[in-house]
Formats: C-alpha cells, sequence, structure tokens
C-alpha cells in the first residue's frame, strides 16, 4: 500500500496522474470551521433607541429659571441715601455714614449756618458803625484748634477700622475673575471650569422680563449666599470698573493689571452695578448682575454650564496615575547616560 502511495505522488509531481487520483488516494483532510454567519444589517430603529434610552437615563441639565428681581434691593429706587446692604462691609460703612458722618455733617453745617447768620446780622454796619480792632482771643483760638481735632479723630476711629475690614479679607471660598472689555463683561470661575459672557439686554428684553432697563445682563455672575467671593478684576482693552452698590464694592479694571476686592452677601436677590469708568461710546451699556443663590442652586448652575464641576470633582474622578514598575530600572536610567552617534556625524 506504500508502494503504490509513492508511485502516485511521482506521477502526479510529473503530471502523469489526475489530480483528483491523488486526491482519492490522499487521506481525507480534517473538516474546515463552519463559517461565521454574515452579519446582518443594523435595524435603523433599534439604533435609534438605544441613544433615546441613554439620554433618558441621564438627560443634560437644563437652564435654571432667572430669578426675579426685588423691588428696592439692590436697585436704585429713588431713596435718598445708600441702597439696603447686603455684605458686611457694606452694613459696617452704612452705619457709619448713617450713624456718625451724616449726624455729625448736618450739626456743623447747622452751627455754621448759624454763626454765619448771627455776625451777619449783629456786627452789620448799621449797628457797628466803628468796627471793633480785637485781633487776638486766645480762649477762641484754643476752642477752634481742638473741636476740629475732636471731630476728625471721632471721623477717624471707625473710618480706619474699616478700611482694614476691607483690605483684609477672609480665606475665599470661591474665585472670580471679571474682565472689562468694550463693552461687555466676562466672569471666569477658574475652580468651576467655565467663563460666563455678560451682556446688556434691550429695554424690550428687560421689560419683557420684569427687570431694570439698561441695568439687567443677559448671564448673570452667580454666586451662593453666605460665601466669601474674591475678586479678580482686569480689562482687555481700556480700563472699567466693576462694582455693586449693595455689597459696597468698586475697583478699577486695568488693563495688564490685577486689582483685588471682595464681598460676602447675606441674603438671596439679584443686585445690580454699572462699569464706574469713562470706556468709551458705549460706557453706560455694559452693566453687572449678580444674582446670590442657596448653595444647592448654585451646584445646579455650575452643572449646568459646559465644562462646569465644583472644586474637586473632575480630580476625583480622574484614575490615579500608575506606579513606578519595581526594581532598579529608574536608577538605573537616571544614572546611566543614553548612548548616542552624535560624534559619528561630525
Amino acid at each position: 500500500m506504500k508502494i503504490i502511495f509513492k508511485l502516485a505522488a511521482v506521477a502526479a509531481a510529473f503530471g502523469l496522474a489526475p489530480a483528483a487520483a491523488l486526491a482519492a488516494a490522499a487521506p481525507a483532510p480534517a473538516a474546515a470551521p463552519a463559517p461565521a454567519p454574515a452579519a446582518t444589517a443594523p435595524d435603523p430603529a433599534a439604533s435609534e433607541a438605544v441613544p433615546a434610552a441613554a439620554n433618558a437615563a441621564a438627560p443634560a441639565p437644563a437652564a435654571l429659571p432667572r430669578t426675579a428681581p426685588t423691588a428696592g434691593i439692590g436697585q436704585p429706587d429713588g431713596r435718598l441715601g445708600l441702597q439696603e446692604q447686603v455684605s458686611p462691609i457694606g452694613q459696617e460703612a452704612a452705619w457709619f455714614h448713617n450713624v456718625i458722618l451724616m449726624p455729625l455733617i448736618t450739626v456743623i453745617s447747622a452751627f455754621v449756618l448759624l454763626l454765619l447768620g448771627w455776625v451777619m446780622f449783629r456786627y452789620r454796619r448799621g449797628r457797628n458803625p466803628v468796627p471793633s480792632r480785637n485781633t487776638h482771643n486766645t480762649t477762641l483760638e484754643v476752642v477752634w484748634t481742638l473741636v476740629p481735632v475732636l471731630i476728625l479723630v471721632v471721623i477717624a476711629v471707625p473710618s480706619i477700622r474699616l478700611l482694614a475690614h476691607q483690605y483684609d479679607p477672609p480665606r475665599a471660598d470661591i474665585t472670580i475673575k471679571a474682565i472689562g472689555n468694550q463693552w461687555f463683561w466676562e466672569y471666569e470661575y477658574p475652580d468651576h471650569g467655565f467663563t460666563v459672557t455678560s451682556r446688556i439686554l434691550t429695554d424690550a428684553q428687560a421689560a419683557e422680563r420684569r427687570e431694570p432697563r439698561q441695568l439687567s445682563a443677559d448671564n448673570r455672575m452667580v454666586v451662593p449666599v453666605g460665601a466669601t467671593v474674591k475678586m479678580i478684576v482686569t480689562s482687555n482693552d481700556v480700563i472699567h470698573a466693576w462694582g455693586v452698590p449693595a455689597f459696597w464694592t468698586k475697583i478699577d479694571a486695568v488693563p495688564g493689571r490685577l486689582n483685588e476686592t471682595w464681598f460676602r452677601a447675606d441674603r438671596t436677590g439679584v443686585f445690580y452695578g454699572v462699569c464706574y469708568e469713562l470706556c468709551g461710546a458705549q460706557h453706560g451699556y455694559m452693566p453687572i448682575a449678580v444674582e446670590v443663590v442657596t448653595p444647592e442652586r448654585f451646584r445646579a448652575w455650575v452643572a449646568a454650564q459646559p465644562g462646569g464641576h465644583m472644586p474637586g470633582a473632575e480630580a476625583a474622578a480622574a484614575p490615579a496615575p500608575a506606579a513606578a514598575p519595581a526594581g532598579g530600572n529608574v536608577i538605573a536610567g537616571a544614572e546611566t547616560p543614553a548612548t548616542t552617534n552624535q560624534s559619528a556625524t561630525r
């Protein structure tokens, strides 16, 4: 049998035997694996149903409704005096203004007015045809020297204390960078990963939303109530100024320079300000709108911003860095310089 197989193989090699005979004589090969079934075309309805279900399970954050401003709070209302202050610095400044400065100014103004009236009546030419020739009065000179000094001391003590509190801010809970442009504001939240551009609303838009004209903005700066907010203020073009009267804060925005101020709002609401420097033709059309919300609403607002996240959330989601391989490879690679062929190219 072996001899027959050998002769058949030699004949097939020289073309003397048909290949069919050789195949018949050769043992049957192992059965090939069955081919995989052809992939069927995807069902469009099924492919569209999966993303729809995924979107339904994790919907994109929706825009939060705008908070309506409160009449008489955070905006001009025609009153004779300061706006209602909602920050500790503003409340201290309002107390200094209302309790110390205004009564003192009123008393001094009334005293000087009465003194001028008395002098004009008592020492007029009709009653004193021959004027007095007294040139010195020691008691009077001492009084008009000491009284102004005491007045300045009374003013200086609370004034210096207010300045110390204003320029010695507590530790910040949130940092916002305000950038002035011709003619709008940008608010960067560096710890939250996004930027908000704030432009003025038209009179029609402001009326539709029941907001004050020329003070309302399409996108507000949002901060949580009770948080210490550090403001870093600068400009991209000319000198602007960022300020909100209800917070008792105002600071210049100077190109190429970072100025810093702070505030802490103790109540929720919408508070308005304007640019306080002449910055060009549309200087009066770049308002400042700050919305103070609860911490829960602030977190929801941050999540609704593109790329927004609370501080620490992004770092927690990132994978931990891989550990260095064990052994001496790292040390050897650092201590032994790599061999190069730079000398061969000279």
